[in-house]
Order: structure tokens, then C-alpha cells, then sequence
């Protein structure tokens, strides 16, 4: 299991959810306001309904024609996939630049979803508490207060990240098979650089620890987080992919 890709990301905030909006954007700064999804208390996440519009003749709503920063901040709403009303998908860039590059997915399900899961998958799945409660996931251009019921909600989801594209190691192309990527935690190996923390809170204009205080109090903590869950934090074990050699089939079980 390699850390660094996420970590990385995390710095960079391309953060999960909302964050990826902009991430398609050439300017963050120009996105319009954005309705965030919640987690209501049944455990399900609801991604927010277009307002009803009149349309005109052409089938398209009157006003001004959409400007390219609308057009793409649609774009990347069509990334943010609600496949079922507690599971999202998340297209991850390595920033939010007009160089970013798409590195990997995240799913995002419900905590619900989570407790499911056999045991052998739930080993797969980092929590979100930490990252949310550390001020280490944030939502730039967004205001805290905005941003409040979101991560309440998000803090009691899991997440699976696989990381196709390590660009933090100096990889100019994809290589190699995909990483799965653990979460930042209270333990050693997943602290933070300090001096990456600056980097983004200076490029956003932001403090973590003004962040990871107002949230002390602010974002309530999960009644409780599967201990198969950021599995290598409890056992000291990872997992990765390894290519194998093997024959070639017109059929194959699946999965």
C-alpha cells in the first residue's frame, strides 16, 4: 500500500466530493455556488435536484448562454455519480490547475452500505473521519459554515481509492498497475508532511489548524468506526496488486 498518492491529493485539495467540481475548472475562484450532497440520517446520500426551469422553444432554459467555467462545472457534476442514494464516485486529480491530471476513482459509500461489506472487502476501505476532524479535507471557495452539513455527513462514509496514475513519485506517464491508497491517520506512517500542509493553505488561503479547531466541536464524530477499516492502521498489514502471467480464456468466471 503506498500512502504518498493520496497524500499528496489530499494536499493538493482535490479532496473527494465537492472539490472535484472544480478540479475540471480552469479557475477555481469563478466556480458558481455549489449545493452540496448530504447524508441524511437514514444513511442514504442525496445529491442535490436542478431547480425547475422554463425552457424555450429550442428545449433550452432562457438567459444568457452558459459561460465555459458553467459548462465545465456541469462536466464535472456528471463525474460525481449517485449510482445508488448512499454510494458516489469521485474522479481524483492531482490538482485543480488547467494541468491537472486524472489519477485515479474513489467510491464513497454510507456507513450503512460499509457494515454490509464481508470482512475481507471491508479491509479494502479507509474511513473519513480523521481527514474531515484534522482540517486536512477541505472545500476551497466553499465558506465552513456552507460546508458543515456535508462533512458531517461525509465523515461517517468509507472510502476505496485506487491510484492508476502516481505522479507524486515523478511518473510522467500511468504506470504500472493500480495502488490502493490508505487515508491519513492519527499514526505515524500517514502524518503529513508539514511543510505540504503550508503549501495548500497558503495556495487557498486557509488554515488547517483554525480548520481542525473549529471542527472539534463543530463535526460530531461517528458513534463508531469499523475496526476493518483502515485496515493497516490496526494490523500493520497493506495490500497491493501484483501482474501475473496466465492464460488466456474466451471465458473466464466473474467476477
Amino acid at each position: 500500500m503506498h500512502a504518498s498518492c493520496q497524500v499528496n491529493i489530499l494536499l493538493l485539495s482535490v479532496t473527494h466530493l465537492s472539490t472535484t467540481l472544480c478540479h475540471v475548472i480552469s479557475h477555481a475562484s469563478t466556480c458558481p455556488p455549489i449545493k452540496l450532497p448530504q447524508l441524511h440520517a437514514s444513511g442514504n446520500i442525496q445529491l442535490p435536484q436542478p431547480p425547475a426551469s422554463t425552457t424555450g422553444e429550442e428545449g433550452f432554459p432562457p438567459g444568457k448562454p452558459m459561460s465555459m467555467e458553467q459548462t465545465m462545472l456541469d462536466k464535472g457534476a456528471e463525474m460525481i455519480q449517485s449510482l445508488k442514494p448512499d454510494f458516489l464516485q469521485c474522479a481524483v486529480y492531482d490538482s485543480d490547475d488547467t494541468t491537472g491530471r486524472l489519477i485515479g476513482v474513489e467510491y464513497i459509500i454510507s456507513d450503512r452500505l460499509f457494515e454490509a461489506l464481508v470482512p475481507k472487502e471491508q479491509k479494502l476501505w479507509h474511513s473519513h473521519t480523521h481527514e474531515i476532524k484534522s482540517g486536512l479535507w477541505v472545500h476551497p471557495q466553499i465558506p465552513e459554515m456552507l460546508a458543515k452539513p456535508e462533512l458531517e455527513s461525509l465523515a461517517k462514509t468509507y472510502g476505496k481509492f485506487w491510484c492508476t496514475w502516481q505522479t507524486d513519485r515523478g511518473d510522467t506517464l500511468p504506470i504500472g498497475p493500480p495502488a490502493l491508497m490508505m487515508s491519513p491517520q492519527a499514526a505515524s506512517l500517514s502524518i503529513i508532511k508539514p511543510e505540504l500542509v503550508k503549501k495548500r493553505d497558503d495556495k487557498y488561503n486557509i488554515s488547517t489548524e483554525a480548520l481542525k479547531a473549529a471542527r472539534r466541536e463543530a463535526i460530531n464524530e461517528p458513534e463508531r468506526i469499523n475496526p476493518q477499516a483502515d485496515y493497516w492502521k490496526q494490523h500493520g498489514i497493506c495490500f497491493a496488486i501484483d501482474i501475473e502471467k496466465t492464460e488466456l480464456k474466451k471465458r473466464a468466471p466473474f467476477p
